[in-house]
C-alpha cells in the first residue's frame, strides 16, 4: 500500500516497483562496500536486532523529484 506521498508502507510493496527497488539495491550495495553492516545467521539463545526499510522521496526546491531513497534502520530498542 502506498500512501498519499507515494512511499511505500510496506516491503512487498517497494519490492513491485522498480524505483524503490533500485534504492534498495544501492543502499545494500554501500552498506556491504562500507563493511557497516552484515547479516548473521539466527542462533539459538541469542538475541537479533530487527532492521526494517524506510522510504523517502526526495524532491528538489522546484518540488520535482530528485531521487528515491530507501534506508536500513535498526530497531534499537530491543
Amino acid at each position: 500500500m502506498l500512501c498519499i506521498s507515494d512511499e511505500p508502507t510496506k516491503l512487498d510493496d517497494a519490492l513491485g516497483d522498480q524505483k524503490w527497488k533500485k534504492a534498495m539495491d544501492e543502499e545494500y550495495t554501500t552498506l556491504m562496500k562500507n563493511k557497516t553492516w552484515h547479516l548473521v545467521p539466527n542462533r539459538k539463545g541469542r538475541n537479533i536486532i530487527d532492521c526494517k526499510w524506510v522510504y523517502r522521496i526526495k524532491k528538489k526546491a522546484d518540488g520535482s523529484i530528485d531521487r528515491y531513497k530507501a534506508r536500513v534502520v535498526v530497531n534499537g530498542f530491543k
